[in-house]
């Protein structure tokens, strides 16, 4: 998966990089056009100037010098030329051109004049030439046609410039738009997938793009895992179902034995060890696939709007009395009128495990608080008592199935039970930790208040469970 998302990304950011090379050429491009057109319009300048030099010298030589300065006074009024014809001694006879060359050839020279409102520079392009009188002709054209048109080259290339990087950054944002959305779709889908629903596939856009292989390939691999899962599910069914059927007429057998054995004590009490630990282990089967299907979320299509304050005062004080029995005490503390969307009959074991734990697992004195309470938008739910507590180094591990301390190996249980109480928190979407009670264990669940929607569980996952609490 990583793989294709790789592929795909450093696909997006090939053509972003491209693009970003293209503007370059655009730009590049439109920089090299501007002055081949320059060129050009320099060479035809050129070519002008040279052919009215020609024109004014044919026409002196076949017409006289007085036709000569008439043709100067007539183009003048015409052509958009500057022209200037000076005698031997550098006298002005004909021509308004604002400056005079020092040199004969081709010159450049610059002058200030008004143009739109501000001080601009204009700058002529002077040919100038001897006659065969010895007076001297110059005709000059202005570099402003020139500037003008790469003022409007310029100004085209920026405009075309930023639309292009407009464009590219709108393509680009769309891409990532298309991008981000096909992520979500998957990381939904395996959103759903973690909270149960395994028949939850990524669907496919036809486009047989990257995407698509990766979905392609995740729908298969999903495929693989749900047919693996059911088979140990099933095969899980089957021992379970397996082994409780003969364990429960082994228990018949033992009652009926017991019933033969009345006045061999010695019997009785074999018997009667038999009967207990035979149902523990249907105890211990029937807490397995509890956990089982609480953990492939089978109770999230009993999910309903809970008052959770309610089912903790109930739950505190049905177990009060067990607790004064042994010599304990609860206390609750108990926010009103929190309701959330769960599973009433989970979250009552769930806290009655809690509750059961801490009763068997703490000596007598000992006092045990449940709370519930507001922290903001959040909800914090908690047992604690000022027990023995756990060593710091099995926090972490007395969530996980049949873990026991040493100290607790004579206490009666399965181990199951705060197994049980993590699975019933994973479903809800709690978070489970542990900490030192100073002294004693302080086992807290935090949740959000205003958490009403849970992903619904498949018809397949609907199953009921009983609620004894595990040990």
């Amino acid at each position: 998966m990583a793989d294709l998302l790789a592929i795909y990304v450093n696909d997006h950011l090939a053509a972003s990089a491209g693009g970003v090379a293209l503007a370059r050429r655009v730009a590049g491009s439109r920089s090299g056009a501007t002055a081949d057109a320059a060129r050009r319009l320099e060479q035809q300048m050129a070519a002008r100037i040279d052919g009215e030099i020609e024109l004014l010298t044919d026409e002196m030589r076949s017409e006289g010098m007085s036709e000569l300065i008439e043709q100067i006074g007539r183009r003048e009024n015409v052509l958009n030329l500057e022209y200037l014809l000076l005698d031997a001694n550098g006298t002005r006879v004909a021509g308004d051109m604002p400056v005079t060359p020092t040199s004969l050839g081709w010159s450049d020279i610059a002058l200030p004049t008004e143009r739109s409102g501000h001080s601009a520079a204009r700058v002529l392009h002077i040919r100038s030439v001897k006659l065969d009188n010895g007076m001297r002709l110059s005709v000059a054209d202005d570099y402003g046609s020139i500037e003008d048109m790469r003022h409007a080259w310029l100004v085209a290339g920026v405009w075309s410039l930023i639309a292009f990087l407009v464009l590219s950054v709108m393509g680009g944002l769309l891409l990532s738009r298309a991008f981000l959305r096909r992520v979500d779709i998957i990381r939904n889908t395996a959103q759903a997938i973690i909270s149960g629903d395994l028949e939850s596939r990524i669907p496919l856009s036809g486009t047989n793009d990257n995407f698509d292989l990766l979905s392609r390939t995740l729908n298969q691999m999903l495929d693989r895992i749900q047919v693996l899962m059911e088979g140990v599910r099933h095969m899980s069914n089957d021992i379970a179902h397996a082994l409780r059927t003969p364990l429960g007429r082994l228990h018949q057998k033992l009652e009926t034995a017991r019933a033969h054995a009345v006045g061999n004590a010695s019997c009785e009490r074999a018997i009667d060890r038999a009967q207990l630990e035979t149902e523990a282990i249907l105890k211990t089967f029937s807490a397995l696939l509890r956990i089982a299907q609480i953990e492939v979320a089978a109770r999230q299509s009993g999910f309903r709007n809970v008052d959770l304050s309610t089912l903790f005062e109930m739950v505190a004080e049905a177990y009060s009395v067990a607790a004064e029995e042994q010599g304990k005490t609860i206390t609750a503390n108990i926010a009103p009128s929190v309701r959330i969307q769960g599973d009433r009959e989970l979250l009552a074991e769930m806290l009655a495990n809690l509750l059961d734990n801490a009763i068997r697992h703490t000596p007598p004195g000992t006092h045990i608080d449940v709370v519930l309470r507001r922290n903001g938008s959040k909800m914090i739910a908690s047992v604690a008592d000022n027990g023995l507590g756990v060593p710091s180094e099995a926090k972490e591990r007395i969530f996980q199935r049949f873990y026991r301390l040493d100290r607790s190996a004579k206490v009666e249980g399965t181990g199951l039970g705060l197994a049980l109480v993590a699975a019933v928190s994973g479903l809800h979407g709690w978070q489970l930790s542990v900490a030192d009670n100073a002294p004693g264990l302080r086992i807290e669940m935090s949740f959000d208040a205003n958490l009403l929607w849970f992903p619904k569980a498949t018809p397949k996952q609907a199953q009921r469970l009983v609620t004894d609490p595990v040990g």
